[in-house]
């Protein structure tokens, strides 16, 4: 499966990477050496988790540079003032007091929890190309949905999502 992912997405990955072959690594190796000096393998519990600790960075780093050798970039190409890729885009549902906040990302960074979520789901689906003012309906399927009035698009904070979330 390819991951969509923007080229932000991408260069947050390989500074993650780079960190973890340059300082996690070395951290690690130091770590199992010490354990491995104190003796009696088999019951040093230390070791273990050295060992452990070692392996799980070399998995995310496999993981990490596979999802970068495999991705389909994705770029978004909507106006300054209509909601697109990395938008934040402030909604009201009708009924209720507060208005809605939403960031449109790519699939790896999705966390509907926190208002981040995906051109592909129903609310993101709904959003896309559309302007501040505009009434757009959330199609939920079988004929159920409700309407929303997009308030404010304005561009997303990097900063704010990478503070939220990391791969």
């Amino acid at each position: 499966m390819h991951d969509k992912l923007t080229r932000k997405d991408i260069e947050k990955m390989q500074e993650e990477i780079d960190h973890r072959k340059l300082v996690v690594r070395q951290q690690a190796l130091k770590d199992l050496k010490e354990a491995r000096a104190q003796g009696d393998l088999s019951e040093n519990f230390e070791y273990h988790a050295a060992k452990q600790y070692k392996n799980q960075n070399e998995s995310r780093i496999r993981y990490l540079e596979n999802m970068i050798k495999t991705a389909v970039i994705v770029e978004d190409h909507a106006a300054a003032d209509q909601v697109g890729l990395q938008k934040k885009v402030t909604v009201e549902k009708e009924g209720r007091d507060k208005p809605m906040v939403f960031k449109i990302v790519t699939p790896v960074r999705s966390n509907s929890l926190l208002g981040l979520i995906t051109p592909e789901s129903p609310i993101g689906r709904a959003l896309m190309g559309h302007r501040a003012g505009d009434r757009v309906h959330v199609d939920l399927g079988e004929g159920r949905g409700y309407d929303l009035t997009i308030r404010k698009v304005e561009q997303g904070a990097g900063e704010e999502e990478d503070r939220l979330r990391s791969f």
